[in-house]
């Protein structure tokens, strides 16, 4: 597949080295020729010195044949263009972009457009690591009303089935990582010690969760 990321800063370089070392062809573009410094070794696709969302540059990215897009620079006001660039002038399939203000990456995604909100999403895991100890945020679904969480099984827990934590509309066990290894568990699954569990749960049901696994 090919890739057009612009922006080379710590989030754009370790996109497009990602998707180099999968074997995908990718292109990376940043007005900063010293910013490609921060590539991986191993990455295999193109450096092109430019503006997000000049025509022109995008051209010589291959934005024409490719499959999908990311603006990922420091700026909203770039990414915003880049993004709507890449989806309505060069209708890329796949266009993600990266906003800090949470209002406008909202507006954004109503329009079509996947956004990804920094600034939104650090304040939501900083506050739920402060209110809910032992339990860290992995995703947060919508404004927040659902959430992925990790925990890895105590003592307390250990040894019970996975569906004495699971409650129909509250909360439900989506993963297990055992030994490095992830599975779907069944309800009757045994939960050993050290296992990592990938929990989905209501926000309004994290203090019943907290309760059942005796966290603080």
């Amino acid at each position: 597949m090919r890739f057009v990321i612009v922006g080379c800063g710590r989030v754009g370089a370790r996109v497009s080295s990602q998707l180099s070392l999968a074997g995908h062809d990718v292109a990376v573009i940043d007005r900063d020729p010293e910013a490609f410094l921060r590539l991986s070794p191993t990455f295999k696709g193109e450096t092109i010195e430019g503006v997000g969302f000049d025509r022109t540059v995008l051209i010589r990215a291959g934005i024409e044949r490719a499959d999908g897009f990311a603006s990922v620079t420091n700026g909203d006001n770039t990414n915003i263009v880049s993004a709507r660039t890449a989806r309505y002038v060069f209708r890329v399939p796949m266009v993600v972009t990266r906003i800090y203000d949470p209002r406008r990456a909202e507006i954004y995604r109503r329009l079509g457009i996947p956004t990804i909100s920094p600034t939104d999403w650090g304040a939501t895991a900083i506050a739920e690591m402060l209110l809910h100890p032992g339990l860290a945020t992995s995703l947060t679904m919508g404004h927040g009303e659902v959430t992925l969480v990790e925990y890895v099984v105590s003592e307390y827990v250990s040894g019970h089935a996975v569906d004495e934590l699971s409650f129909p509309g509250e909360m439900m066990v989506a993963g297990l990582v055992r030994g490095g290894r992830a599975t779907l568990p069944t309800p009757g699954t045994r939960l050993q010690l050290g296992d990592t569990l990938y929990i989905s749960v209501q926000t309004a049901s994290r203090g019943r969760l907290q309760q059942m696994l005796r966290l603080p």
